[in-house]
């Protein structure tokens, strides 16, 4: 046989293991191919039952278990952090910014049927009354006036340099404490983990309501506001009377107070219904 011969076999002979090596090799990426597709589909079953199978679960404050205890474990988290001589920052007159409107849930009302000099606060469950207490303006303007410049934080990304002007509510709950859990007798001051646990607060209509809890509301930052900016609060902007609590998205810094709670329940929440954690913790 010749050498060119020889070539010629040797060449044909690859060329066939080639087309072999080839034909294997497509079957072996169809075999993967429908096996990826597969088990492809098989994970979209799994992830679709998956979301099933959470939204059906039993609802806890409006939102299904599995979703929130892990709120619940974020809420753990800030709690932790959070301390009562923990304090926000505050900042200088020069870095006051003018506050954007947001949200006005629970004051629709505003424009037509609310009037700011017929507004009073009713507060439930004082210590000591068998009664609700009425207050109006005149008797939140009695207790000790503080004014702060603390930063409002949206749980939507801004925030704002605000200049607060009002009553820390620790004043306020020690003219007119809650009922203590331990003891015959509240001490706000120095035995504040004695008291009820939580703070309930709604506007007049009740469309808007945040819950607190004791410690939180105790802060040495949280005020009831009168004021914004040096000037009375707008309407827009909660008048008369509304929360800053700059330790709290501002989710919790409800407009427009009418009613104050005391009670040893967890309060409803009006955003903790709609999928957010109710401590709201900063």
């Amino acid at each position: 046989m010749s050498e060119h011969s020889t070539e010629d076999l040797e060449s044909s002979q690859t060329q066939k293991v080639a087309r072999s090596s080839n034909a294997e090799a497509k079957l072996e990426m169809r075999r993967l191919s429908r096996r990826s597709f597969i088990w492809a589909g098989i994970a979209a079953l799994g992830v679709c039952e998956g979301i099933h199978w959470l939204a059906s679960r039993q609802e806890d404050w409006g939102t299904p278990w599995p979703f929130r205890r892990v709120l619940d474990v974020n809420e753990g988290l800030a709690m932790d952090y959070f301390g009562p001589v923990r304090l926000a920052p505050t900042f200088s007159k020069s870095q006051i910014t003018e506050l954007r409107m947001n949200e006005t849930i629970g004051m629709e009302d505003q424009d037509e049927e609310f009037d700011p000099s017929q507004w009073t606060l009713t507060v439930n469950n004082v210590f000591g009354k068998d009664d609700p207490v009425q207050l109006t303006m005149e008797d939140i303007k009695k207790l000790p006036r503080t004014t702060q410049i603390t930063e409002m934080c949206c749980i939507e990304g801004w925030s704002m340099v605000v200049q607060w002007t009002g009553v820390r509510f620790a004043d306020f709950a020690e003219k007119y404490p809650p009922a203590p859990r331990v003891g015959d007798k509240p001490d706000v001051r120095h035995r504040p983990e004695d008291l009820v646990r939580y703070v309930a607060m709604l506007t007049p209509n009740a469309g808007y309501y945040v819950g607190l809890d004791m410690a939180s509301a105790l802060h040495p930052q949280t005020l009831l506001c009168y004021e914004i900016n040096g000037e009375p609060l707008s309407t827009e902007h909660g008048a008369p009377l509304r929360l800053a609590i700059p330790v709290k998205y501002g989710i919790k810094n409800i407009k427009r107070i009418g009613t104050i709670t005391y009670t040893d329940q967890k309060p409803a929440d009006y955003w903790a219904e709609q999928g957010y954690d109710w401590f709201a913790g900063l």
